[in-house]
């Protein structure tokens, strides 16, 4: 609500009272409607945005508690005062109890006081209305923090399973690789010793066996360093024959890493030497 456009509605079936209620508010920041029965207040309200109702209590057909009665159905938010007499009190007790009326005063009324009044129940309406938006935006916010947490479950639960199966292929693969009847040798860019099959340690015999964190240099006769680094900065499958620290030859094959681990390491494989016609004795 715009709190420069807030109105003011006051019924009475006497006209000067009417008349003396405009002249009492004619400087007050609102707009101030009129109406002398309960039946056109309403026909007002529907027509209008009215935020605050002043009624007299004593009127022929629907009096003051009954029309604020309808008001408080019809229009929950409109903030209700009520004019009666020392005499109509008990009357509207019962108004009061049940939240029909926000406030009640006495005629004769004291001005100053009324107008205090009036300006107050428009500041209360206004401080209403504030809370209900700020409501509606925290309660709209938590709606929009729940999607959210939702989502993150969601996605957390799929990264969540899609790293459990990264790391149940990931031991599948290293379970492959140890069972292959091929001896193995998994070597890092530092030329340090990060995997060797079983079938590499039955291969290679007890004298110095393979092991992991250590330098190709500790296994190999000096000189394969060379080999393997001219391999990785190649790119290229390399076959060679080298011998071991107990003085064991093998055809050893080179095959560097791809993909996303291009340059990080590679592949050895071992048989027993078969030399051919043309083959890379280095």
């Amino acid at each position: 609500m715009d709190k420069h456009e807030r109105t003011l509605l006051c019924i009475d079936d006497e006209q000067n009272i009417l008349n003396a209620l405009k002249r009492l508010l004619r400087k007050e920041p609102y707009r101030l409607l009129t109406a002398n029965s309960g039946q056109a207040g309403l026909e007002i309200l529907a027509e209008n945005d009215v935020h605050v109702v002043v009624s007299d209590q004593r009127m022929p057909k629907m009096n003051g508690t009954e029309f604020l009665k309808q008001v408080k159905v019809d229009y929950p938010d409109v903030l209700r005062i009520i004019l009666t007499g020392y005499t109509d009190v008990d009357s509207i007790s019962e108004s009061i109890n049940e939240g029909h009326l926000y406030k009640f005063f006495l005629k004769p009324w004291n001005d100053q006081n009324l107008k205090l009044e009036i300006r107050q129940a428009m500041e209360q309406y206004d401080l209403i209305q504030d809370n209900k938006r700020l409501h509606d935006q925290v309660m709209q916010q938590n709606d929009e923090l729940k999607r959210i947490n939702e989502n993150l479950e969601e996605i957390i639960g799929e990264r969540t399973r899609s790293l459990e199966f990264q790391n149940q292929a990931l031991q599948i693969s290293h379970a492959i690789l140890d069972d292959l009847p091929v001896p193995i040798i998994g070597v890092s860019s530092e030329l340090m010793v990060v995997m060797a099959n079983k079938a590499i340690h039955r291969y290679w015999g007890a004298d110095k066996p393979i092991v992991l964190g250590g330098n190709v240099n500790d296994f190999f006769e000096p000189g394969l360093d060379e080999h393997l680094i001219r391999c990785l900065s190649s790119d290229a499958h390399h076959t060679m024959a080298a011998t071991n620290r107990h003085g064991r030859t093998f055809d050893l094959e080179l095959i560097p890493l791809t993909g996303r681990y291009q340059g990080q390491g590679m592949i050895l494989t071992l048989s027993d030497p078969h030399p051919a016609p043309g083959r890379d004795e280095r």
